[in-house]
């Protein structure tokens, strides 16, 4: 029965279909453009900005102690983030994980899971602060480098994205599952991506093959073998490819024994471990004798002990094929520009990077020519109040209140207010130990520092040449060797290296089946 609507009624007719639409629609946005997915500049969705930037409120820099990790959740939560305590705790956790970033930024203490897949410890029990690394996500941060906007209730501002002084995104990857859409970036080498952005920077025409020169492909925490290149370049110029990873493993003991030293990125050990014990007890693998995980803090060893008349290259493949010894990465290079949701080239990424980095420094480099040029200001004034010292100093002394000596000053020597100011605030043991001599220094310098900033705001190059150096400190600071192998072999296990050559007896049934 439809209701009408009197003037006075409470009730609003809608059309349902209508409304559905236009509430998923929005929910849609809200988890496309404010949670699933990372921003292209810095790498990094709301809630690990959110982490990061309460971190750095809080102090928790590398040389300060560890801090509970209830104290930063709870601290998120109330200040930006007004979600579920698990889904801050979680993506702190992973934040901290060597096997889940390439490069963690949050150093933690305590229980933060594990390769086998066991989940952290509650967090009344962790501890964290942020590792070396997140201090070059905010560095620069209070020079107005970002934009900031008001948290959920209008009390405070939270930065829309870090300056990121590494290129995040790339070395850190992301996964996420929006609605309709998804992500899925791997890691890379902190030493090669840099290099490919100093090539970018040289010769901006660069193309796939010279940015592959630098980029050879991911390179996982977990290490790993990738197989080929066919995917990892399928990746880099359209988005979106597969790319198949190995296991590494190592033939020891007269050719009876298989070691797995690394294991594929995002695969659970333990899981790992059981499905090779299970496939051997089903005798779906033939040829294998036992299995133990000898795995310790030094590091990964799987052992598979084979029988005396097996195969170990017929095992192996099996393994490859019926295991996660081997899977396939898909990747699918989706981030946010511009608060839009776009597929990028690997070319693309580096470009958008760049541009935000230009912006940084742009930002930071105005930032600090006001300060130098508010400070030059009031030196000139000290100036000034140096040649006639004894007269500010009477000036002062004979007014009544500090309203009227600025008054007076301002009169006698045409200072602005905030020279009067300056010099009004000033104590009267500093106004006599003024110097001429140390703040003609001063004014020098702040005059060069001047001219050298406006410099660099004339010149693109000049800020290229600074993004450039930057990202050089942080290669030369943070870089270290490559983890994941690449084979240049074609990617797939052929189907017949699996089949042992033997006799098979094929029965059809009348009804067709084999």
């Amino acid at each position: 029965e439809e209701q009408t609507n009197t003037p006075n009624s409470k009730l609003i007719t809608v059309n349902l279909e209508k409304e559905m639409k236009k509430s998923f629609l929005e929910y849609s946005m809200s988890v496309i453009v404010a949670r699933a997915l990372p921003d292209v500049r810095d790498g990094l969705k709301p809630v690990h900005r959110r982490i990061l930037y309460t971190m750095h409120e809080n102090g928790l820099t590398p040389d300060k102690a560890y801090r509970k990790c209830a104290d930063t959740v709870g601290t998120v939560l109330g200040r930006y983030h007004p979600h579920g305590d698990a889904s801050v705790y979680d993506a702190m956790v992973r934040m901290a994980q060597d096997f889940s970033l390439r490069y963690p930024l949050i150093d933690g203490h305590g229980n933060f899971g594990s390769v086998d897949g066991h989940p952290a410890a509650a967090y009344r029990y962790t501890e964290a602060r942020m590792s070396k690394m997140a201090l070059d996500m905010l560095a620069d941060i209070d020079k107005e480098t970002v934009d900031f906007a008001s948290n959920y209730d209008d009390r405070l501002q939270e930065p829309m994205v870090l300056p990121s002084r590494f290129p995040n995104l790339l070395v850190n990857g992301s996964t996420g599952i929006a609605v309709g859409m998804a992500t899925n970036i791997p890691p890379h080498n902190l030493c090669e991506v840099v290099d490919a952005i100093c090539l970018l920077i040289d010769n901006p025409d660069a193309g796939l093959p010279e940015l592959m020169d630098h980029i050879k492909g991911p390179d996982f925490p977990t290490g790993g073998v990738i197989m080929g290149y066919a995917g990892i370049r399928a990746a880099y110029a359209t988005g979106r490819g597969r790319i198949v990873v190995r296991a590494r493993t190592e033939e020891v003991n007269n050719r009876f024994r298989i070691v797995i030293t690394e294991i594929p990125y995002q695969v659970n050990k333990l899981n790992l471990v059981k499905s090779i014990i299970e496939l051997a007890d089903e005798k779906r693998v033939e040829g294998i004798h036992d299995v133990v995980d000898h795995s310790s803090r030094e590091g990964m060893r799987i052992v598979i002990d084979l029988k005396k008349d097996a195969n170990p290259q017929v095992v192996l493949n099996q393994l490859f094929a019926f295991t996660q010894m081997q899977t396939t990465f898909g990747v699918i290079m989706l981030a946010l520009v511009g608060g839009e949701p776009r597929i990028l080239t690997l070319k693309q990424m580096l470009e958008e990077y760049i541009k935000y980095q230009k912006e940084v420094i742009t930002r930071r480099t105005l930032f600090e020519l006001a300060r130098a040029k508010e400070r030059a200001h009031i030196f000139e004034a000290l100036k000034v109040a140096v040649d006639f010292i004894d007269e500010v100093i009477s000036i002062i002394r004979s007014s009544k209140d500090v309203p009227e000596s600025k008054a007076n000053l301002i009169e006698r020597f045409g200072f602005d207010d905030v020279q009067a100011d300056a010099i009004v605030k000033m104590t009267l043991g500093r106004l006599s130990g003024l110097e001429r001599q140390k703040i003609e220094d001063e004014l020098d310098a702040l005059h060069a520092r001047i001219a050298s900033l406006e410099e660099i705001l004339a010149d693109e190059h000049k800020i290229l040449a600074i993004v450039k150096d930057e990202c050089l400190k942080m290669r030369d600071k943070y870089g270290d060797e490559r983890r994941t192998e690449i084979s240049a072999v074609s990617g797939e296990v052929d189907i017949e290296d699996l089949i042992p050559v033997e006799e098979c007896v094929l029965t059809l049934t009348q009804f067709g089946n084999i």
